[in-house]
């Protein structure tokens, strides 16, 4: 990602999250008591949007605003670490008489 896109990205996370907060505050919906289908509560209902919200939002944050230089660390640290043995559960000493 450019370094504009990821300013972008980066707006729309601290812009997000403040927005979602204060979204998730419904207190337009506290005294409201219709039913929507005829069962659904109003509030219940808001919520349920409200977290196919959320999730869409994370969602994209994940995808856009994850720090690959992050990734690239791991894989560089991985590629470090010795691969484990097999059978052995993670202990040198393969007949368990180890320290």
């Amino acid at each position: 990602m450019s370094g504009s896109d990821r300013r972008s990205a980066n707006w729309v996370l601290w812009c997000g999250v403040p927005l979602l907060a204060g979204l998730h505050q419904d207190f337009w919906n506290w005294d409201d008591g219709r039913l929507l289908f005829g069962f659904l509560p109003v509030g219940l209902a808001y919520h349920a949007g409200y977290s196919l919200l959320a999730a869409s939002f994370w969602a994209f944050v994940v995808a856009w605003c994850w720090p690959s230089r992050l990734e690239e660390w791991a894989g560089a640290v991985e590629s470090e670490v010795p691969p484990r043995t097999e059978g052995t559960g993670g202990r040198e000493d393969a007949k368990g008489g180890g320290a």
